[in-house]
This record gives structure tokens, C-alpha cells and sequence, in this order.
């Protein structure tokens, strides 16, 4: 009954799609199925026409028995759904290993793009093993609360009996890292942290394992009786720290295989992530590992706390729930922690944790009614999505689905979106050891039921039938393998049927001995042209008819029947609203179609008459004005050949209307003139002013006159600076003489004072 239901829903589901075959280039069986999930194929021999393309073997199913396949030949592979394993659920535990989802091996072949659904069922194994671990904040702030628990062993003991009689908790305990701004790191603060009042207090450390899972309530009971308070600096902890070597380090903590696992974290702070270790200098990051000794995390200081997303993948990938027992001041923390991880609750707790036994009862309630499916390791291109079927149903996923209840099915609807070899993934509910591993393949290659002969009659003994149609042998090709290339190459043979190395006949025929047969049009006609180039029905509609029914198609051009014109025919032929005052069409600048100018480009509507992106006539027409009236310019010799649209007059005054110009000519003088558009695109007359007006030349006597007068005041000027730095240089070395000479004197006075000395000295000696 359940792959009846299956088939079933697959059935369903097919039938809620359009079934659409959108073809693209299909040259085989293969190149059909692979198309799209809809797509089939007629291996019916003589199924195509004379001229038609082997692709018409490929549509949905509806349309090939509608033009006459028969089913029996309509290839079309289907999705093949087979449980491998299947064992029935367990209704109790019973010390051996219980099962609790079924089934637990399926194999599906699905064909690409196609979706096939099957169901898996889960139920809660009653009496099924709790492990409980107790992870405790023993920082300075949480020591009433350390007082309560260490009473409420027999509590904690007789709570989890009322769920199962085979329970184990265990205890852990965590403050922070031992390093600033952390931990005050003096000597004596690292060894008791608390503060002066505390007679009992621990040194500091980050996270402590202090007892493994146990039945024995008496054990639980002295271990944490031993424990005492520590202290750190700031306020958030290492909780993700703990949690995180909790969860890795399972043979120490001593998770059983075959069990519920539970972490009860209980706080009053918030705490550290990945990134705030770079604080106290610690840059590596987390590694998901147990670094675990003598029961102490030993990693604490050398490596970064643990992100979100690093925690949230370790306790899914060793099944374990976190309930987060937390004060109120922290609740909406904890909440939007616990979005992020899979299968978690919050709960708040007394000032004094003496509501913890209550609060644990309610999360864990909370989390076994619950059931969260989800997979591991989805390949690429493949798309899975729930379908819970339960009393108390979360929507339809394709991540997960999410059942409250305790006995609850999913459907579950996997899709492979392109062709693969043979992989798999796992289905599993969060929190519990049970899996699904389903394995996928793909079915991309058709299954034909070819005839045996190697020469096949219709294929007029060169080929065999693959599929319904001609492999033809080497040298032979041709829908019937009647084309004999001999010494010729296939690749150049093709290539004369390709306009401008395009696609071959233009994916309207078929290239035969290096000429197009063309095929025939959806309407009934044909397709026709060296390269199958036209057909007649494709042309412009007007009123939902070919050519407005006032003409021909004529490869994809319509040629319309006298008195009508248009892309479309769709105008009576008339041009009375393109005619001017002069009686001119369109005044000579554009083409009047279905009474409306079509005009040429820069000239505007309703009749041509304004040019607004054409270049000025002014500038454009000033080189033919300079010749026409004055016989200079660049086209003084040629102003015939070069000017001859243009009529001209010289006149004194200004008689026509039209734009009046001021342009200097190359001789430097000002031309004024008019422009008057004619009918047609550069066709003017003009009328130039007889005088230019030219500036007067230049007077050359007061020129050298000003210049001969300007070189001889700089001469004069020059000559009064050279004498005067002489005369500069001379005062100087008179100045000097000047100074040697009384220099001179002085010495000679000075000389005679002395021998007039010495002489009255000898007289004296005598």
C-alpha cells in the first residue's frame, strides 16, 4: 500500500503541472528526454513525413498519440522510487537500539526535472535514554544560585524518572578566559577572584568538566557540593567556550549513542562570540575541536571564542538540544540566540535557580513534541521539500519540515534538476540519532526497443534503426542513409547548407547531399529559399490578418495589392495629407505612407518642413555664398560644379523670407546673406548684400614711425644703464683709494714718534 500511495502522490503532484515539452535542438532520443521533464519520444518507424525533421518525434505524450504514435512506442522514462530498508518503529526502549523513522534506505531514478514524493514516519520511543548535562555560570554574581543547586539533586533525579527510567546527568561548570580585560590577571586575583567576604572561592579558569554522565544521585550530589564560586571582570562569559568542548568532547563528557542529549546552561549574563578575543590579543580562530585535559579547557587562551554558526553545527551534528536557563534581564539575548540554533528553548529563571527542576520539565516537554526533519549534504541541482502531515503542521519547507506531535509522517519531494551519477544525502530528525540515507541517480538515456537487423530495409541497407530512426554507415547519410558523400568530407557537405555560417537550412529543412530540402510549415505550406530562408507566413499582421488581407507574403516581406501600402498593407493608398502649400510631397524630404510623411532623419513632422538636428546653412553654405557674389573663397574655380543648388541674387535690400546670416568670409570681411529652403533636401536660394563689409588695412608710416622711435628710447635707456653702473664701479674704487691713502699716512707719523724716542734714550745713556 505505501509505493501505491507513493505513485500515487507522484501521479497527483504531475497532474497539478502543466505538462509542456519545450524542444530545443534535438537531433536524438537522448537529446528529447533530456529537453524537459514532459518531453517523450516515438521510436514508431515511418512516424515522420516526407521533409519533416526527426525533432517531431519529440512531444509530450498527448501530442504524439494525437498525431498517431502508438503508446506501446512512446518513449517517455519515469521516476522509480525503491526502499532498500524499512524496519517497523519501536513502540518502547527496550536496552537494545531503538528505531524511531522509517524507513531508512530508499533509492530513487528520477528523470531530470521530474519530482517524485515519498513519505517517512517518526515516533518517540517511550522510556527512550535522557542525557542531561548541567552546564553551570560559577562567576561571583550566580553564588545563590550555586547554594540551590547543590540541594536539588533528588529533584533533578526524580524529574527526569518521570520520563525515563534510564537518566544520566552529568555537571560542568564556566566563568571566563583567565586573561585582561577578562580576568584581572594579578597573581593573587588569578588565585581567588572573589572578593574579600567570600570565605570559599576557586582561581579562575574558563571551563571545567567535573563530572561525566551518571545514574548515581548521590554522586551528582557530592560533586557539585564541592564547587565554590569565581569571578572575572566583565559581565558577558565564556558560555559558547563551554558549550562548544561540552559538545565535541563526547567521551569525556560520556554521551551515550542511543540517548536524548540535553545541555542545561544556566546564566545571568550574556556572552562572548567569534571576533571578541581580539581584545585580549587572541587571534586564532575556534577549531571545533576537544582540547581537553584533566578535565580543564586548556585551549582557552590561545584560541578565539566559538561563533554562532560554529555551535550551532557541532550540537546538530552530535544531536545534542542546549535549553538555556536564564535570568530575566537576559531573555530576549538568549531568544534571539536560540533562533539560530536548531531545536533549542529558553526558559527564565528565579533570582535564585530554585525554579530550574520546573523549567527543565517544560523545555524538555517542549522539545520532544517536537519534531524537526532535515537533511546533510544535499548534492547539487537537487531541491527537496517537506510536507509535514500532522495534527499541528509548520509549513512546507525545502530545508525542513517541523511536526508538533508525537507520533507524525512527512512527505518529502525531491527533484534532480540535471543529469548525475549515482550520490546521495541524508535525512534526519534534529536531536536524534535516526537516518534516512537516500541514494539518486538520473535517467538520461532512453531505453529503446531497437530491431535487430544491422541493415535496416529503411534505411535502404546502410544503416540500423536507433531509437525509430537511420545510424547510417560510414560515408552514407540522409533521414534514410541515401546520400552517398563518397571522398567527400560530411563537414564541408553540411557547411553548403549554412547562409554565412549559420545554422544549418536555418532549422528549416534538412541538409541532404550539401542541398536544403526544406520541411513543412506548422500552417501546411512550405518553407523554401537556397537555405530555407522564407516562408509566406510570416509577415506583418494588421486586424488579426496577414498583411491586413490587402496583400501577399512574400518571404516575410508583404507585398500589397494596388491602392493599399504599409509594412502591413493596413493604409489605403492617399497623400493628401502629406501635400504642402506648393503641391509638393513631403516638401522633397521624405516618403508619404498611409497618408502621413515619413520623413528623413533630423526633419520633423507633419511635413517635413524643419530640420532640428541638421547642421547650420549659415556655415555650411558661406564657402558657395563668397563664391557665388564675390568670386573668392575656396571655390573660386569650381563654385559651378560645387554650387549648383543654389540660386542667387545680388541686391542692395532684402526681399525673400528666410534665415538671415552674418558670416566672415576668407578675405576677413563680413558677408550678410539669406537662405531660403527649397523643395528638396539641399536645395537654397539666396540673396547677398552687394557690399561687404571689410575692416580698413592698417596704416604703415605711423607703424615705422612708432617702431624706430620705440628702438631708440630702449637704446637711450640702455646706454644711461651702462653709464651708470660705470659710474657706480668708479665711485667704488675712488671710495677705496680714498681709504688706503689715509691708511698711509698714519703709519709714516707713526714711524717718526718712534726714532725721535729712541734718540732721546741714547742721549740719556750718555
Amino acid at each position: 500500500f505505501g509505493s501505491n500511495r507513493q505513485q500515487l502522490l507522484t501521479g497527483f503532484m504531475m497532474c497539478q503541472q502543466e505538462e509542456v515539452c519545450s524542444k530545443s535542438v534535438i537531433n536524438s532520443c537522448t537529446d528529447c528526454i533530456r529537453s524537459g521533464p514532459y518531453c517523450a519520444w516515438c521510436q514508431q518507424l515511418n512516424f515522420t513525413k516526407a521533409g519533416e525533421q526527426e525533432s517531431v518525434r519529440c512531444d509530450t505524450q498527448a501530442q504524439l498519440m494525437e498525431r498517431g504514435c502508438k503508446k506501446e512506442e512512446i518513449i517517455s522514462p519515469a521516476n522509480n522510487v525503491t526502499i532498500i530498508k524499512e524496519d517497523p518503529l519501536s513502540v518502547s526502549f527496550d536496552n537494545q537500539e531503538p528505531v524511531q523513522m522509517s524507513p531508512q534506505k530508499i533509492n530513487l531514478k528520477l528523470r531530470p526535472g521530474l519530482p517524485t514524493t515519498f513519505r517517512i514516519s517518526f515516533r518517540r520511543v517511550e522510556g527512550y535514554p535522557v542525557d542531561l548535562y548541567y552546564l553551570m555560570d560559577l562567576s561571583n554574581s550566580m553564588k545563590d544560585d550555586l547554594e540551590n543547586v547543590k540541594e536539588l539533586g533528588r529533584d533533578l533525579f526524580a524529574a527526569l524518572k518521570k520520563i525515563t527510567e534510564h537518566a544520566q546527568i552529568g555537571f560542568g561548570a564556566f566563568v571566563d578566559k583567565t586573561v585582561l580585560p577578562y580576568t584581572n590577571t594579578n597573581k593573587e586575583k588569578l588565585q581567588r577572584p572573589c572578593d574579600e567576604s567570600d570565605q570559599y572561592c576557586q582561581a579562575a579558569f574558563g571551563y571545567r568538566h567535573v563530572l561525566s554522565m551518571t545514574a548515581k544521585e548521590n554522586e551528582f550530589k557530592k560533586k557539585v557540593a564541592d564547587q565554590f564560586i569565581s569571578g572575572n571582570l566583565d559581565s558577558p562569559e565564556g558560555s559558547l567556550d563551554a558549550m562548544m568542548q561540552a559538545a565535541v568532547c563526547g567521551n569525556k563528557i560520556g554521551w551515550r549513542n542511543s540517548s536524548t542529549r540535553l545541555i542545561v546552561l544556566t546564566t545571568d549574563a550574556g556572552f562572548h562570540m567569534a571576533g571578541d578575543g581580539k581584545l585580549a590579543g587572541i587571534l586564532e580562530p575556534n577549531d571545533q575541536q576537544c582540547h581537553m585535559e584533566n578535565n580543564l579547557y586548556t585551549k582557552s587562551n590561545e584560541m578565539d571564542y566559538p561563533s554562532v554558526g560554529q555551535l550551532a553545527t557541532e550540537l546538530e551534528k552530535n544531536n545534542i538540544q542546549p535549553i538555556f536557563a536564564v535570568t530575566k534581564n537576559v531573555e530576549d539575548v538568549y531568544k534571539e540566540l536560540s533562533k539560530m540554533i536548531p531545536k533549542s528553548e529558553v526558559g527564565v529563571l528565579s533570582s535564585d535557580s530554585k525554579n530550574v527542576v520546573q523549567l527543565i520539565e517544560t523545555a524538555y516537554n517542549s522539545l520532544s513534541s517536537k519534531v524537526t526533519v532535515t537533511h546533510d549534504n544535499l548534492p547539487d541541482n537537487v531541491r527537496v521539500v517537506y510536507t509535514p502531515i500532522c495534527k499541528y503542521a509548520g509549513p512546507a519547507g525545502d530545508k525542513n519540515g517541523v511536526c508538533d506531535n508525537v507520533h507524525i509522517s512527512f512527505d518529502v519531494t525531491v527533484t534532480a534538476d540535471s543529469c548525475m551519477e549515482d550520490t546521495f544525502f541524508t535525512i534526519r530528525p534534529l536531536g536524534i540519532k535516526d537516518t534516512l540515507t537516500v541514494t539518486l541517480s538520473t535517467k538520461c538515456e532512453c531505453q529503446c526497443k531497437d530491431p535487430n537487423d544491422k541493415m535496416h530495409q529503411l534505411c535502404t541497407n546502410r544503416g540500423s534503426i536507433v531509437c525509430g530512426i537511420c545510424s547510417c554507415m560510414e560515408s552514407f547519410i540522409g533521414q534514410n542513409c541515401e546520400c552517398s558523400i563518397g571522398n567527400k568530407d560530411e563537414q564541408s557537405l553540411r557547411a553548403s547548407c549554412q547562409r554565412n555560417n549559420g545554422t544549418e537550412c536555418e532549422g528549416r529543412g534538412d541538409c541532404v547531399c550539401g542541398r536544403c530540402q526544406c520541411h513543412s510549415t506548422n500552417q501546411g505550406g512550405r518553407y523554401r529559399g537556397d537555405f530555407c530562408e522564407c516562408d509566406d507566413e510570416h509577415c506583418e499582421n494588421y486586424q488579426n490578418k496577414l498583411c491586413g488581407g490587402n496583400g501577399k507574403c512574400d518571404c516575410g516581406t508583404c507585398k500589397c495589392n494596388a491602392g493599399y501600402e504599409g509594412s502591413a498593407c493596413q493604409c489605403k493608398a492617399s497623400r493628401e495629407g502629406c501635400l504642402t502649400k506648393g503641391n509638393t510631397v513631403c516638401n522633397g524630404r521624405g516618403r508619404c505612407i498611409c497618408n502621413r510623411c515619413d520623413c528623413k532623419e533630423g526633419y520633423q513632422r507633419p511635413q517635413c518642413l524643419i530640420c532640428l538636428g541638421c547642421p547650420d546653412p549659415c556655415q555650411t553654405k558661406l564657402d558657395c555664398i563668397e563664391c557665388l557674389g564675390f568670386g573668392s573663397g575656396p571655390f573660386g574655380k569650381i563654385c559651378d560644379t560645387n554650387c549648383r543648388n543654389i540660386t542667387y541674387d545680388m541686391v542692395d535690400n532684402f526681399a525673400i523670407s528666410g534665415k538671415e546670416c552674418h558670416q566672415k568670409d576668407s578675405e576677413g570681411c563680413w558677408i550678410t546673406f539669406k537662405l531660403n529652403q527649397l523643395v528638396g533636401e539641399d536645395n537654397y536660394e539666396a540673396e547677398i548684400l552687394k557690399q561687404r563689409d571689410c575692416p580698413e588695412p592698417p596704416s604703415v608710416i605711423p607703424i615705422i614711425a612708432g617702431s624706430i622711435a620705440g628702438v631708440a628710447v630702449i637704446g637711450i635707456v640702455l646706454l644711461m644703464l651702462i653709464k651708470m653702473l660705470i659710474y657706480m664701479k668708479d665711485l667704488k674704487e675712488f671710495r677705496k683709494f680714498e681709504n688706503e691713502k689715509k691708511k698711509s699716512k698714519w703709519a709714516e707719523n707713526t714711524n717718526y714718534k718712534n726714532t725721535t724716542n729712541i734718540e732721546l734714550e741714547l742721549v740719556w745713556c750718555y
